[in-house]
């Protein structure tokens, strides 16, 4: 199982946004979209992730005034990645060793999608079941 997997399965699309856009853009970009980050973008190069994290550090630095910062002073950089050839199982522990909830996935420089880790949860569930299914219809007809 890999993270092309995952991205056949849940689509490419890619939500981001600028470092030189504010966090107010950014907060009214997370929920609008229902997503608890997005990569920064500079052209095709992904540099930073925004996240719900990054708005409640700038809060609790910046008070109101926070809202008016840019992306550029409060997002995570520089941003862990992965590829799409990277196992699901793999990611997942990169993910638990660096606290992280969100991945852009990078192929050749390139943003080709994004996963969260309820998105490679869910599909280590969804295989688990359908390989338990599996097993109990083989046993039901031996």
């Amino acid at each position: 199982m890999t993270i092309a997997a995952i991205l056949s399965s849940k689509g490419r699309e890619v939500v981001s946004i600028t470092a030189k856009q504010s966090v107010g853009d950014a907060v009214a970009l997370l929920a609008e979209r229902r997503v608890g980050a997005v990569p920064v973008m500079e052209g095709d190069a992904v540099v930073g992730i925004f996240s719900e994290r990054d708005v409640i550090h700038a809060i609790a630095a910046h008070g109101g005034d926070a809202m008016t910062r840019s992306v550029a002073e409060t997002m995570t950089a520089p941003p862990i990645t992965v590829a799409p050839d990277e196992a699901v199982i793999g990611a997942l522990s990169l993910m638990t060793r660096r606290r992280i909830r969100h991945l852009p996935v990078v192929d050749q420089g390139r943003v080709i999608g994004f996963v969260s880790i309820g998105d490679l949860v869910k599909y280590r569930i969804d295989k688990i079941e359908a390989d338990a299914e599996a097993m109990r219809s083989y046993i039901q007809s031996a």
